[in-house]
C-alpha cells in the first residue's frame, strides 16, 4: 500500500543578529541601492557567537512540531540538509537528535547546497509512502555567513543565516494533501561555477588557504544566473508536465531565494504572474537549504497558503544541482 504524505507542520527560526546593505557599506565597496537593484535584498540574519547549524534548526524544529502537536518523541527520522555542519563527525541530525530530546530515531545530514531541503523533503516522501516511517522531521539548516570573504562585494552581500523545518506524515483517508511527483537534477561538470574551494579534507586549512581565500565561497555570478534560470524552469515544466498539469493550475510557486532577476526569470520563463511568487529575501538574504522551508512557514503564518493549494518548489544549487517538487498542501 502507498500512502500519500501530507505537511503535518512547519516552522522557521532567524538570528536575532541582522546585516543591512547600509552595514556593508561600511565593510566593503557597495551601496544599499547597488545590492537592491541587483539581488533585491536588503538585509540578513548572522548567526551570533558560538550558534551553529544545529542550534538554529533547533528553533524551527520546535515551532513545527508544536505546529503538527507533536512531540519531538513522536518523531522517527530527523532528515537535516546542511552545507554548513556544526561538526564534520557527528552529524548535524544527531546533534538536533539529541537537543530536541528526540530519542534514538534515524538521523542524517545530506550536502546537496540549496537544493538540500528539497532533496530530503523528496526523499522524506517516498519513505512516508512506503510507510517505513510515520513521521519525519525534515530540516535545512545554514550558517554560511561564516564562509563569505567580506572583502568580496559579490559573494558577500548575498548570504544570510537561517533554519526552516517541516514534519511530514501520512495524509488521513479522505483528505486531499500528497507529494504529486518532482524532477530533480544534477550536473557535477559545472561544479567550479559556484565552490568553496579550500577547507575541505582534500585542502585542509592551512595558512595558504587562508592567504588565497580558498576558505570563502567563490562564484562566477553570470554563469550561476544562467545555469539557474535555466534548471529550474527545466525541472518545474517537467514536474508539472509529469501531472499533466501546466503553470496556471498552480496556486503559488515557493523558490529558492537568491536572487530576485533569477527568480522573476523563472516566473517569465513559467508564465506565473509574480502575484502567484512567494519572496522573502528582501530580509533574508539566500539562507541556501533553508531558504524553501523558510519562505513557506512566513507564507503559513502569513495566511497566503491555505490547504488545498497546488504549490511548485523549485531550487538550484552548488554541485550544480538543482530540482522541482509539486505539492498539493
Amino acid at each position: 500500500m502507498k500512502y500519500k504524505t501530507k505537511i503535518l507542520g512547519a516552522g522557521h527560526f532567524l538570528p536575532t543578529k541582522t546585516l543591512s546593505n547600509f552595514d556593508l557599506e561600511k565593510i566593503v565597496e557597495t551601496s544599499d541601492q547597488w545590492i537592491t537593484e541587483r539581488t533585491g535584498i536588503r538585509v540578513r540574519h548572522v548567526a551570533g557567537v558560538g550558534e551553529g547549524s544545529s542550534d538554529l534548526a533547533l528553533g524551527a524544529a520546535q515551532k513545527a512540531l508544536a505546529a503538527a502537536g507533536l512531540t519531538a518523541k513522536d518523531i522517527d527520522a530527523i532528515f537535516f540538509a546542511t552545507t554548513t555542519p556544526d561538526t564534520n563527525l557527528p552529524n548535524s541530525a544527531c546533534q538536533l537528535q539529541t537537543k530536541l530530546g528526540a530519542g534514538t530515531c534515524v538521523a542524517w545530514d545530506l550536502n546537496a547546497a540549496c537544493s538540500g531541503f528539497l532533496y530530503v523533503l523528496s526523499i522524506a516522501r517516498h519513505y512516508i509512502g512506503a510507510g517505513t516511517f510515520k513521521k519525519i522531521l525534515v530540516v535545512g539548516a545554514e550558517t554560511l555567513t561564516r564562509f563569505v570573504n567580506y572583502k568580496d562585494r559579490e559573494t558577500c552581500i548575498l548570504f544570510g543565516d537561517g533554519a526552516g523545518a517541516m514534519i511530514l506524515g501520512a495524509t488521513p483517508e479522505g483528505e486531499s494533501s500528497d507529494f504529486l511527483s518532482e524532477s530533480l537534477f544534477s550536473d557535477g561538470s559545472l561544479g567550479d561555477l559556484l565552490v568553496t574551494p579550500g577547507g575541505g579534507f582534500k585542502q585542509t586549512v592551512n595558512q595558504e588557504i587562508l592567504d588565497g581565500g580558498l576558505n570563502f565561497v567563490h562564484m562566477k555570478g553570470r554563469e550561476i544566473f544562467k545555469n539557474a534560470v535555466r534548471a529550474m524552469s527545466r525541472c518545474s515544466e517537467e514536474t508539472l508536465s509529469s501531472q499533466k498539469m501546466s503553470s496556471r493550475d498552480l496556486t503559488w510557486v515557493v523558490p529558492h531565494q537568491a536572487n530576485t532577476r533569477i527568480i522573476e526569470a523563472v516566473a517569465k520563463h513559467l508564465d506565473v504572474p509574480m502575484e502567484k511568487i512567494i519572496t522573502n529575501l528582501e530580509h533574508t538574504g539566500n539562507t541556501s537549504s533553508a531558504s524553501v522551508p523558510i519562505a513557506f512557514s512566513e507564507a503559513l503564518l502569513s495566511g497566503k497558503i491555505q490547504r488545498g493549494d497546488l504549490i511548485l518548489t523549485t531550487v538550484f544549487g552548488a554541485g550544480l544541482t538543482s530540482g522541482a517538487l509539486l505539492l498539493r498542501y
